[in-house]
């Protein structure tokens, strides 16, 4: 059986995303993994109202908008590579998820 580990990197520094994605890239490839990815999800903009006052009555400022980028990248077979990589130490500005999922091969028993 094989494992897909599903790595989602989130973050509203693109310059920073980037370079993880890219170091996560090397890396895998240096080490003879297989890498699907990395795949690119629109940007999503979020707005946050921003009140004058405490009690969130009456009059507001201008919204205060930001945006999130997304990039999905997936390690096939190589266990301790993903967990190794799941260990660095990543900035604070890069949010990162995991999702592990057990593939069977066609054929092979349950």
């Amino acid at each position: 059986m094989t494992f897909v580990t599903s790595l989602t990197l989130e973050s509203g520094d693109r310059a920073a995303l980037d370079g993880v994605v890219e170091d996560i890239r090397d890396t895998v490839r240096r080490k003879g993994a297989e890498l699907k990815g990395p795949h690119s999800e629109s940007p999503t903009q979020h707005f946050v109202p921003q009140y004058k006052r405490l009690d969130g009555e009456r009059d507001t400022f201008d919204a205060w908008s930001y945006t999130v980028y997304r990039r999905r990248v997936e390690i096939r077979g190589a266990d301790e590579l993903a967990r190794d990589i799941m260990s660095w130490d990543f900035p604070n500005s890069v949010h990162v998820t995991a999702d592990i999922e057990r593939v069977q091969h066609v054929g092979s028993p349950a």
